[in-house]
């Protein structure tokens, strides 16, 4: 889902040597398979160190990840004809993810506290109402939601804590404190993914907390299974297992009801193009120039049923998704190459233009903090925080 503001042609079937010459001397740089310098995401942020750390499998899977803001930079599959193929958007720096001013994203980050949108940055807990940081305002309206935990002073732009690193797993670490962007409560999160043998990002996310407070955590990987990030992903087909969504206003904040996909262009239960409906006049595609909504799971928190899936016929590029969340945000890059986004470079100097990728974020509804009658994101020093996604990469 997009901020208020807001190639990946993977080369190589290993990772590639180049040389350098720096002061007379000749120096060595190891390029990932998506064709990353680590060097470039080496620095000090907060004096806090950030690294690009790598993960692997023996199948050719490598998924890359900088610990500032817990973001995905690169995920490599094989593709059908056995091409190493970087299939989500990013940059290819640490500068641009940390330049909040010139650059704002959410590429890749573990998201946090409260992913999505809090309407007018209120709610209330225990009797308490809190008042978070609004970050996300709309032309014509009065109100200025709270999107992504507070956007640039959100967990997507801190520096996690390194707790475990391995060629499989990282374990990420972050500690939040009571009244940080107005959220109550002292909060110590993880985030920890993992590649396994059989080509799944997994990715679990934890939380304590000493008092009463909202947690709601999502991975926000932009997904492009074609790897051609010069051109809309209008033909990746996707499949979502949702019989209702719920319904968005013009500021994109849930109205509280919740709709039938039935007879709509919302309806993915039989799979089909993205491209087919993306300019559609349905009055909820076309004030969201696109898809940005909330999609209510037929999956009732069965992590072992597919919740969703995106497929690329150019590549044979097949991803399955996993959730125990009640449910998962479509974003369809709405706000991407418009509004001077066109000309931002990205990685591999790839400019992106509108509705180059599609997000699928686990999550509790937008705006649950305000809706009783939807899964509670309420945790407790009793009832600590669990959530899991993962997202299966085969070839169809």
């Amino acid at each position: 889902m997009k901020t208020a503001k807001n190639s990946l042609l993977c080369i190589g079937a290993m990772a590639l040597m180049m040389s350098a010459c720096a002061g007379g001397q000749q120096q060595e740089t190891t390029l990932t398979k998506s064709g990353l310098d680590a060097a470039k995401f080496d620095t000090l942020i907060n004096n806090k160190e950030v690294k690009l750390y790598t993960l692997k499998n023996e199948s050719g899977m490598e998924v890359c990840i900088t610990n500032y803001g817990g973001r995905v930079v690169s995920l490599v599959v094989n593709d059908k004809d056995g091409k190493p193929t970087d299939v989500v958007l990013g940059f290819d720096n640490i500068a641009q993810y940390a330049d909040t001013l010139n650059s704002p994203t959410d590429y890749g980050s573990s998201v946090g506290r409260y992913a999505n949108r809090i309407c007018d940055g209120k709610f209330a807990l225990g009797g308490v109402t809190y008042q978070l940081r609004q970050n996300d305002p709309h032309e014509g309206d009065t109100r200025t939601h709270c999107l992504h935990g507070g956007g640039a002073t959100g967990w997507m732009n801190q520096v996690y804590d390194v707790v475990e690193a391995n060629d499989s797993v990282l374990k990420l670490q972050i500690k939040a404190a009571d009244g940080e962007n107005g959220f109550p409560g002292n909060v110590v999160a993880t985030t920890t993914y993992k590649v396994t043998a059989d080509n799944v990002l997994d990715i679990v996310w934890e939380a304590t907390t000493d008092k009463p407070t909202i947690i709601n955590q999502t991975n926000h990987n932009y997904y492009n299974l074609s790897g051609d990030l010069e051109n809309a992903a209008y033909d990746q087909v996707l499949y979502v297992n949702a019989d209702s969504f719920t319904e968005a206003d013009f500021s994109y904040m849930p109205t509280g009801k919740i709709l039938p996909v039935e007879g709509t262009p919302m309806d993915f239960r039989t799979p089909h193009a993205v491209g087919d409906s993306i300019h559609s006049d349905y009055y909820q595609i076309k004030n969201a120039h696109g898809y940005d909504h909330n999609w209510c799971l037929n999956t009732a928190g069965d992590d072992t049923q597919v919740c969703a899936s995106l497929y690329s016929p150019r590549t044979g590029i097949f991803m399955e998704m996993f959730t125990n969340e009640p449910g998962v945000q479509v974003y369809s890059g709405n706000f991407q190459g418009v509004g001077g986004e066109e000309n931002i470079v990205r990685k591999l100097g790839k400019k992106y233009p509108q509705h180059v990728s599609v997000c699928l974020e686990s999550q509790k509804y937008p705006d649950s903090p305000n809706h009783p009658e939807w899964a509670s994101p309420v945790v407790t020093p009793e009832k600590p925080y669990y959530s899991h996604a993962a997202y299966k990469f085969s070839i169809k």
